[in-house]
């Protein structure tokens, strides 16, 4: 993996970083696993607009992927490794040994040809799906399950990982991207290594033409607009419009908006640092 920066030979490329896709083995999808995707553009059923801010964008398709990893005990070869437009990090496509063929969130350092299998009694190897109860302590793991047999929720987008910490019981302690540090059942599934792409965080889009490509429409800042549109709007000339929040007067700086009732409060170890 590696950044590309480009000659400035309009303004918008001037600034442009890209990444290179050197990882990336093939540009067409497995027609099998593809399926359409609708767009609302913020509309309801109406047509009125409920969803500011949404509308155009490049036509996709979704790539139905496999969070489960539910197929244990037999081995799948990667076949390829590619570009989903739906999420910032790479898939891999697996051929399995009956035959069947799915798509997995790529981790890095997965090759075409290698072998990656999904159960209890394998090795942790990178994009081997294994129990917490069978991963080594210390390890660093991706795709996590949050609840037995539900899929990957924790960590999947492009260079997140988590570290497994210890066991207790029968939870394992799991510190997560964020900082938090959580209690995850052992019955529940992880993938080990760190989920590929990690450049893409270091990339720059270079012009506001590329934002409408990924469907998102001009934003209005709530300081340019009247009180009656927002609590930060109003004021003569050019008012800071005082403490930042929402336009529903929720504050967006240090303000908790988790419930102190929330039934898995009780699994988090440590919450995220500020």
């Amino acid at each position: 993996m590696a950044l590309k920066k480009l000659k400035p030979v309009t303004p918008g490329q001037r600034f442009r970083i890209v990444t290179d896709f050197a990882s990336v083995t093939t540009q067409k999808p497995e027609k099998s696993l593809l399926a359409p995707k609708k767009r609302s553009g913020g509309r309801n059923s109406e047509g009125k607009m409920t969803m500011r801010y949404l509308g155009g964008g490049h036509k996709k398709r979704y790539r139905v992927i496999d969070f489960k990893r539910n197929k244990d005990g037999v081995p799948a070869t990667v076949k390829s490794i590619e570009y989903d437009p739906n999420r910032t990090a790479y898939i891999a496509l697996l051929n399995y040994a009956d035959g069947e063929k799915r798509y997995i969130i790529a981790q890095g350092g997965l090759k075409v040809g290698q072998t990656v299998i999904s159960g209890k009694d394998i090795q942790p190897e990178v994009g081997n799906t294994l129990y917490l109860s069978d991963i080594p302590l210390g390890t660093v793991i991706s795709c996590i399950e949050l609840h037995p047999g539900q899929g990957a929720v924790m960590a999947r987008s492009a260079g997140s990982f988590a570290q497994l910490m210890a066991r207790e019981g029968k939870y394992a302690t799991v510190k997560l991207p964020s900082g938090e540090i959580r209690l995850v059942l052992l019955t529940c599934k992880a993938t080990i290594g760190v989920v590929s792409n990690s450049d893409h965080q270091l990339t720059v889009s270079g012009k506001a033409g590329r934002g409408r490509w990924l469907g998102r429409r001009p934003r209005t800042r709530a300081v340019v607009m009247n009180p009656v549109d927002h609590p930060m709007g109003g004021g003569e000339g050019r008012a800071s419009g005082g403490h930042p929040r929402s336009r529903n007067g929720i504050p967006a700086k240090g303000f908790k908006t988790r419930s102190k009732t929330k039934a898995s409060n009780k699994h988090i170890v440590e919450r995220r640092k500020k």
